[in-house]
Order: structure tokens, then C-alpha cells, then sequence
């Protein structure tokens, strides 16, 4: 499951414009998912095999050149099958929640 959330968080970051892996990190932390880069290159790797993202390397100022991240038309729709997976799935554990809690009350 934690891998699909990943997928769904990286290409979510991905569709608003490119980004150099450590800026992903930097975005996944900041939503208080932990994520190290052994974690994040092989999970690139894998949508970019599946052509869900590209990257076009680039210059650096400060050492080598840098492969920036970007989401293809196939990754695109792949995201909007992912949040709609997603939001029936938030969906079906809010509706058993709510029923668990109902249920405690009686």
C-alpha cells in the first residue's frame, strides 16, 4: 500500500512541473512523508521503465549535470486512475470507521 501511496504522491508532484529528486523528497517530507532516496530512485526508475515520467538532464552550477523529473501524458492519466482508486478507498475506510463508531456507541 505504501508503495502505491508513493506512486500516487510522486506523480501528483511531478503533474504541477518538474523537479530534481531531492527536491521530491524535500516536497514528501514536508507532507510528513519520510522518504530517503533508496526509497525514491528505484520507484523513479520504475515509472520511468513504464513511461509514466521522463527526465531531460541538466547543467549544474555546483557540480554535475542532474536529471530532472517530469510526468508524461501516460503518467497523467495513470495519476487520475490513482486518485480515483484513491478516493474510493478513503471513502470505503471512512464509511467502515463510521460504522465501527456507531456500532461502539450502541
Amino acid at each position: 500500500m505504501r508503495r502505491g501511496v508513493l506512486e500516487l504522491c510522486t506523480l501528483s508532484i511531478l503533474s504541477e512541473g518538474e523537479a530534481y529528486p531531492s527536491d521530491i523528497i524535500q516536497r514528501l517530507r514536508g507532507a510528513e512523508l519520510i522518504v530517503v532516496e533508496g526509497t525514491l530512485y528505484p520507484l523513479l526508475t520504475r515509472l520511468k521503465n513504464s513511461e509514466l515520467l521522463d527526465y531531460e538532464w541538466r547543467e549544474s552550477r555546483s557540480g554535475p549535470p542532474r536529471k530532472y523529473y517530469y510526468i508524461t501524458d501516460k503518467g497523467r492519466a495513470f495519476l487520475q486512475e490513482l486518485v480515483e482508486t484513491w478516493n474510493q478507498l478513503v471513502q470505503a475506510v471512512n464509511h467502515s470507521i463510521k460504522n465501527n463508531n456507531n456500532t461502539g456507541n450502541e
